[in-house]
């Protein structure tokens, strides 16, 4: 620890504060879903799922190591070079935070780290078969496999429980979304907050502190832990309005089957050492499961804005990232003027977040109109299997019925019709 420089303290720091906005904008993947079906109180869940992401914090290090010393090379880089790549995903965290959507942390930091590197030591910095076989194609995969094995769990849940006891049967769904979300947090413990632990090991290892290959120090996997537990206690309540409420309403049933999906792949993940990203795959599990239930709805509107994001998050903290590294390389000014440029943008969007206040109070409010269901959902929905009539009764769940264009009627409930 005496060998540590100023410099690399900000690194450390920047780095800390990047997972504690790893923490709060990834809460929604464990929770969002556990939340909006009234499986756990708001506070409650993010409790929860703080305690259980600093324990999945010390069950591995295998995606730290990833981080560390496989998407960039080693050499050539310095603490700048990570400085300017944490800024980058920070201001991107911070921004979709903003909007609601639930864009990708580790993404985020991949591509700041890949767009400083770029910008540092040219594209030789970047070792590019370890970014297409550990973090593109995970990215396209992810999703789709979460998502499938969503929609066949949900589907399987109704039918087995189609002529089950609809009070025993709530109890025991609800049950298991607490079991279940408490998994995801796990898992997401051991697989993002790993990433912040490669991220100060690397700089670590840059500023001559580490030798080259090193594991990651118990303090730098304690201070992450802690931080992405504090983050995560915060609550990203934007986020997890439009994953609980924004993609698709969810019953108990396809809450259980969604995190229990994304919970399967991310830790078959982090055992591989993949940095898969944990939003694309509780995404692809509330969409997946949410097409499970005859009648669900899947919001298309959403959810395209939501795959523009994930398309945008590699080139935009690239870019900032890029731009960062170009500052600070003139010297310790440009480290300066760097810093108070991502402190007062921090600043800039918590004041505009202020407008507009998203907590547990209201987290479950859905202000935006629901969007078509398409062509999509329209097939899948025709041939999925529909809970019972008894089932609905049971957990007093309404049944939206779509009013002609430019009709204000209220949604009625099964008795009604």
């Amino acid at each position: 620890m005496e060998h540590i420089t100023l410099l690399l303290a900000i690194v450390i720091v920047t780095a800390l504060v990047f997972d504690f906005t790893n923490g709060f904008h990834d809460t929604a993947n464990a929770m969002a879903t556990t939340i909006s079906t009234g499986a756990l109180k708001p506070k409650t869940a993010v409790a929860m799922s703080a305690v259980l992401n600093l324990v999945g914090a010390f069950l591995s290090v295998e995606v730290a190591k990833t981080i560390s010393s496989g998407i960039v090379t080693e050499e050539g880089i310095t603490p700048e070079v990570i400085f300017a790549a944490l800024v980058g995903a920070i201001l991107w965290n911070l921004m979709t935070w903003l909007i609601g959507l639930p864009s990708s942390s580790s993404h985020a930091l991949m591509g700041g780290l890949i767009g400083a590197t770029i910008a540092s030591v040219g594209v030789s910095g970047v070792n590019g078969g370890t970014v297409v076989t550990k973090v593109l194609i995970p990215a396209i995969a992810a999703p789709l496999v979460a998502g499938l094995a969503a929609y066949l769990a949900s589907r399987l849940t109704y039918r087995i429980g189609r002529n089950a006891d609809p009070k025993a049967t709530a109890k025991g769904y609800r049950a298991g979304q607490i079991t279940s979300a408490g998994l995801v947090s796990l898992a997401h413990g051991t697989n993002d907050a790993q990433k912040t632990m490669g991220i100060i090991t690397l700089a670590l290892v840059a500023g001559g502190v580490l030798a080259p290959g090193s594991n990651p120090p118990m303090w730098v996997i304690m201070s992450a832990g802690i931080a992405i537990a504090l983050g995560t206690y915060l609550g990203g309540w934007r986020i997890i309005r439009t994953m609980g409420k924004g993609l698709t309403d969810l019953q108990p049933q396809q809450g259980f089957a969604a995190q229990t999906s994304a919970a399967s792949v991310i830790l078959a993940s982090s055992n591989l050492g993949f940095s898969l990203s944990t939003t694309h795959s509780c995404s692809g599990a509330v969409m997946g499961a949410g097409l499970g239930r005859k009648g669900g709805v899947v919001r298309w509107s959403t959810a395209t804005r939501m795959f523009v994001a994930w398309g945008l998050t590699l080139p935009a903290a690239g870019l900032v990232a890029a731009g960062s590294e170009f500052v600070t390389k003139q010297g310790d000014w440009g480290v300066a003027a760097v810093a108070a440029f991502l402190i007062g943008s921090c600043i800039a969007i918590w004041f505009i977040s202020r407008r507009q206040v998203v907590d547990h109070t209201n987290v479950n409010d859905v202000d935006a109109e629901d969007g078509p269901a398409g062509v999509v959902t329209t097939a899948m929905a025709a041939v999925s299997v529909p809970p019972t009539a008894a089932a609905i009764a049971a957990e007093g769940l309404k049944t939206t019925i779509p009013a002609p264009a430019g009709s204000s009627a209220e949604p009625v409930s099964p008795a009604a019709v």
